[in-house]
């Protein structure tokens, strides 16, 4: 599978928990911070909840 690189681009302020919480499941939380992960199919689901907040690049 290829890597990607996660970087959260958009505060969580005035955003429903469900959001919060995918993104902190991803590992992020403050704005500007990035992370690597594998991409599958249950990273897709939480980028595809959360990719107005998101900014998403293969490596």
């Amino acid at each position: 599978m290829a890597r990607v690189r996660i970087t959260q681009v958009r505060s969580t302020i005035d955003r429903p928990q469900t959001q919060k919480n995918a993104i902190k499941s991803l590992g992020l939380g403050k704005i500007n911070r990035s992370i690597e992960l594998e991409y599958n199919n249950a990273i897709a689901g939480v980028i595809r909840k959360v990719q107005h907040l998101v900014k998403v690049e293969e490596i």
